[in-house]
């Protein structure tokens, strides 16, 4: 893929227990009983997207991925058979304590925003969304997280053509996609993901448009949902009032 030249931190980016819940639920595995090998890949796979879409990676990340290729060693040695099963160690034991913990406490954290949303009438209605009685009895959307938009973004980058000429970051910026954005929002205050990335036909845009999203989403000036888990990720734009971290010049 293209360089853009363009690298962002953003402090939206969910660390790597996150990350391993989002793949656990993704592929509706059983928390006791992880596939190692197979999370494993998946979360390399990750963190090298985010190399490619040039995101600074948190050290705690690369130390997540020593950590899981040493459990997938430590389950590949033969088992010592002298030792019955119920008293032979699990070496996924501490990493699933680990997630079950943290997911309890950010569990918690969503819980106690949820109600200070609801209390001040914080969340959106949708103002744009078809009229279906789907959207009818869900009037709220909920939050999605950044690997939500990297999991949305790998589907879109499946489908693109080979590139075909050099997308360089004089021809095609950040700035100019972020402007775009802005621009569709004007007319439509909610967009799905993929009305963004419609006029993209090569992998280096779709890149720079997702970076543009990241940089819309970092200065507050846009805010993402879905209805439910997994389902159209919905753009919508705030409200001047409550962008409070930046303008897009």
């Amino acid at each position: 893929m293209a360089d853009t030249g363009y690298s962002i931190k953003l402090p939206l980016f969910e660390g790597p227990l996150d990350l391993l819940l989002h793949l656990i639920r993704e592929n509706k595995i059983d928390i006791y009983d992880i596939p190692i090998s197979e999370i494993t890949r998946q979360y390399i796979e990750y963190l090298d997207l985010m190399k490619e879409l040039n995101l600074e990676i948190a050290g705690e990340f690369i130390v997540m991925a020593a950590t899981l290729i040493q459990i997938k060693t430590r389950m590949l040695l033969p088992v010592d058979e002298d030792v019955p099963p119920e008293d032979r160690e699990d070496p996924r034991i501490e990493l699933v304590e680990r997630l079950i913990e943290y997911q309890a406490f950010r569990n918690m954290a969503f819980d106690l925003k949820d109600r200070q949303e609801r209390w001040s009438d914080y969340f959106w209605r949708e103002p744009s969304l078809p009229e279906t009685e789907e959207t009818e009895s869900q009037p709220y959307l909920f939050d999605v997280n950044v690997f939500d938009l990297i999991t949305a973004l790998k589907k879109l980058l499946d489908t693109a053509p080979p590139e075909m000429v050099a997308i360089t970051r004089e021809t095609l910026t950040v700035k100019d996609r972020m402007n775009l954005i802005t621009e569709k929002l004007e007319g439509e205050k909610t967009l799905r993901f993929e009305d963004i990335f419609e006029d993209n036909h090569t992998p280096a845009q779709f890149i720079v448009t997702f970076l543009a999203l990241l940089e819309l989403l970092r200065l507050g000036v846009v805010r993402v949902y879905q209805e439910n888990l997994f389902d159209q990720i919905w753009i919508l734009r705030r409200e001047t009032s409550e962008i409070s971290d930046g303008v897009v010049e």
